[in-house]
């Protein structure tokens, strides 16, 4: 937990010194599961970031927590049995944006890649995703699969027919130009 405060604060010092730093003003991540017996689905508009647009340097932080789930039953064994979060507190994600430019406006492909923890464990990731550019103003979105096994969150087998062994995550955020 220190270490991730650490990590985004340095990162919010050193982009608000730049000129091309960006700060999150809505973030939001959505889980999609489908197995046999149910869908499951949540959403986290508690997400921090922020984004270096002259060098693609980008942070994120997710607070497990803030996921929202259609059933209180489901976010508390989401909580308390899955993803454990009273141990590990947030999801983050370190890494590079690339294949964009930042001249003109409109939609372009990027690529994201770096590491993402979840659960504790830290796993490199490569994200396809969209950037668009509007003035002052940048929006990212993502849709890329997790496979729980990957972070070590176990499935217990009476529920193994409820739960995917992947899921598909939705990133979607606006950043702002952070002022001097």
């Amino acid at each position: 937990m220190k270490k991730v405060i650490y990590i985004i604060t340095y990162f919010i010092s050193v982009f608000a010194l730049q000129a091309q730093g960006y700060k999150t003003v809505t973030g939001k991540v959505e889980f999609f599961s489908s197995a046999p017996v149910e869908d499951i689905k949540a959403e986290n508009n508690a997400v921090n970031g922020i984004f270096n647009s002259e060098s693609g340097s980008l942070a994120f932080l997710v607070p497990i927590k803030a996921f929202r789930f259609p059933k209180s039953l489901m976010q508390e064994h989401f909580n308390e049995k899955f993803l454990e979060s009273h141990k590990y507190p947030e999801a983050t994600f370190e890494g590079k944006l690339t294949g964009f430019s930042l001249t003109g406006s409109g939609s372009q492909d990027a690529i994201a890649e770096g590491d993402l923890t979840i659960h504790g464990l830290t796993v490199k990731y490569r994200v396809p995703g969209n950037i668009i550019l509007d003035g002052d103003q940048i929006t990212m979105e993502a849709v890329f699969p997790v496979k729980l096994e990957d972070h070590e969150i176990q499935i217990p087998t009476v529920l193994f027919y409820n739960i995917a062994e992947e899921v598909d995550v939705t990133a979607n955020f606006v950043f702002k130009k952070i002022e001097k």
